[in-house]
């Protein structure tokens, strides 16, 4: 018990160092390089506290070659904006003045509903409540509002999201397919919906592909609000 609390401070002190050395970056906020040297020194690190007749120095060695590969890839991202960009990726603007981005959204392997989730976070509950949202190559979402604030009365629901009709929500509503079809036919094919919410006050954001986001009036049903 004596040597496993021993060699347990030993590595503890190790991992003060040398997390302290690599910066003062929260996780959230690491790059993906730094998040993964990060996860297998945690694991390295538990492999020698528990197991005395794995020698503590394996243990040590393994984790300052991690913390040295930190340190290099660290030099090669600050080499320039293409290493940058390889290693950490780049920011993309998943809202622009035009509305919701498809195409970058899909890049990042994200969806309407991830980007809805993400600007809640951030306290906005409407997609035109900013006229732009940037994912950060660190995953976080920044945002810059409309210069004039939209009040919000209602949280908005996903209605349409690429051309699928999102049924969960239809009961919120308590509208019928027929009526999203018929209401989205004023103006293209559901096909070619990327995006529509609708609020409890009858508010629709409503984006359809190469073309500028609407705000629309939806025919809510008598009683219906939320």
């Amino acid at each position: 018990m004596v040597v496993i609390f021993i060699r347990t401070f030993i590595i503890f002190i190790t991992l003060v160092i040398l997390i302290r050395l690599m910066g003062k970056r929260q996780i959230g906020e690491m790059q993906p390089f730094e998040l993964i040297v990060t996860l297998i020194i945690a694991d390295l690190a538990c492999i020698p506290m528990a197991d005395v007749s794995i020698p503590l120095i394996y243990g040590i060695v393994s984790i300052l070659a991690l913390f040295l590969l930190h340190q290099i890839f660290t030099l090669i991202e600050k080499s320039g904006d293409l290493a940058k960009k390889v290693l950490s990726g780049k920011p993309s603007i998943v809202i622009n003045t035009f509305g919701v981005d498809m195409v970058e959204l899909r890049s990042n392997n994200l969806g309407v509903d991830d980007l809805i989730e993400s600007m809640r976070a951030l306290g906005y509950f409407h997609l035109d409540q900013v006229d732009y949202a940037i994912f950060e190559s660190n995953g976080k979402l920044s945002a810059l509002p409309k210069k004039e604030p939209l009040e919000c009365s209602s949280l908005p629901l996903l209605v349409i999201n690429e051309g699928k009709i999102i049924n969960r929500n239809l009961e919120f509503l308590k509208a019928e397919e027929s009526k999203i079809l018929e209401f989205t036919q004023q103006k293209c094919s559901i096909k070619d919906v990327e995006v529509l919410t609708v609020d409890g006050t009858g508010k629709a954001y409503f984006k359809q592909k190469q073309k500028k986001y609407e705000i629309l009036q939806f025919p809510l049903n008598e009683g219906v609000k939320w």
